[in-house]
């Protein structure tokens, strides 16, 4: 697929890499890009070949978040005519990019490459996987432009992955969480070298793509859904409907077997 302002690959047999392609501007969110997001996840929705999903960003930064000078080049259009004017033609469309990336199929693991702010850093926290190069940073800056710290799921993804209170410290002030820090709060999974994080991303990917699609598919929608589990019970019907799946799936007795063979030494 030929896109502006991403850029799209399968880099390997099942891997989708999906990169921020705005350079000059540190990979800013505009427009444009919120409308070949949506057209690429049109694209995985329908796509059984592309089993994960890696996103980067081009050059030194991850992505800086909403490119600000849309704000003001559309100050005196429809969309800054009123709230609901807003809601419905700039909030709710930036919104749609972080709920596309959990409704698509895929896991999705993120390569932090550099700064992850405002719009970036959701797309971070949106990911199932976050890895950071030493010179990777996130920002909650959306109270540093007279915003309220909760935008685009953070107030939502933060507090599940680092605790309410870290995830307060972070939205109150807008100050920059640097990797080691978000290393050691939960924020991301592993800080390496930079040169190393797109092998590291993959070799994430590549074990992914061992087990089985379904096995991958229903665990990321078991994930979404139990996080909000309102009872253990309602947790567990869940995870016996998926389980009764995956057995009759084709692959359960096939990769048991050799248990059953050592078993039996």
């Amino acid at each position: 697929m030929e896109f502006e302002t991403i850029n799209f690959k399968e880099v390997e047999h099942g891997i989708g890499l999906v990169s921020f392609n705005r350079p000059a501007q540190l990979n800013a969110i505009n427009v444009a890009m919120l409308a070949e997001f949506a057209e690429l996840f049109d694209y995985l929705a329908q796509n059984d070949s592309v089993r994960v999903v890696v996103i980067t960003g081009e050059g030194r930064g991850f992505c800086a978040g909403a490119d600000l000078s849309d704000a003001i080049t559309f100050k005196d259009t429809e969309a800054f005519s009123g709230p609901e004017a807003f809601l419905r033609i700039a909030q709710e469309r930036y919104s749609a990019m972080i709920i596309g990336l959990r409704k698509i199929p895929q896991p999705i693991i993120s390569a932090v490459n550099g700064p992850a702010a405002g719009g970036g850093f959701a797309v971070a926290l949106a990911s199932d996987v976050r890895l950071a190069s030493p010179d990777a940073y996130f920002v909650a800056s959306f109270i540093n432009i007279g915003l309220s710290g909760g935008e685009l799921g953070c107030s939502y993804f933060l507090p599940r992955l680092v605790g309410l209170s870290h995830a307060a410290d972070i939205l109150y002030t807008g100050r920059k969480v640097k990797a080691d820090e978000a290393e050691r709060i939960g924020l991301v999974s592993r800080v390496v070298p930079r040169k190393e994080l797109m092998e590291t991303a993959l070799s994430y990917a590549r074990i992914m793509l061992g087990k089985s699609p379904g096995g991958l598919r229903l665990t990321k929608r078991v994930l979404d859904q139990n996080i909000d589990a309102p009872s253990l019970e309602a947790a567990v019907n869940l995870e016996n409907r998926n389980q009764s799946i995956m057995v009759f799936s084709g692959e359960f007795f096939k990769l048991i077997e050799p248990f059953s063979k050592e078993a039996k030494r």
